[in-house]
């Protein structure tokens, strides 16, 4: 069974740096997107990033620029690297996992960790 954990989350100044970490457990085919959305307060999930196994990325207008997702693949692991936050990211970032087997698609979600940019 696939199992995402999130770490790194907490309180930031603005201008300042977090590094969010999604650890996966389980396996899952050869062709998979893995990725962070972010839900602020009263505000939709939307996408911030997100990176496929063939390495393409993607981003947010909102975080271009400022935040960058890699993957460890040794370690199962994608980090999301987010510089220069703004207020305005303050939001629950979830970790994302979607898929592809040949039978259709699979979605899971890690539990989510809390960005809080304030001074």
């Amino acid at each position: 069974q696939v199992q995402l954990v999130e770490s790194g989350g907490g309180l930031v100044q603005p201008g300042g740096s977090l590094r969010l970490s999604c650890a996966r457990s389980g396996s899952i085919s050869s062709t998979w997107t893995m990725g962070w959305y972010r839900q602020g307060p009263g505000k939709q999930r939307v996408l911030a990033a997100h990176i496929t196994s063939g390495g393409v990325t993607n981003y947010a207008d909102s975080v271009k620029g400022r935040f960058t997702i890699s993957r460890d693949d040794a370690k199962n692991t994608v980090h999301l690297q987010m510089n220069s936050l703004k207020p305005e990211d303050t939001a629950v970032y979830y970790c994302n996992l979607r898929d592809k087997l040949v039978i259709g698609m699979y979605e899971y979600w890690g539990q989510g960790t809390q960005v809080t940019v304030s001074s």
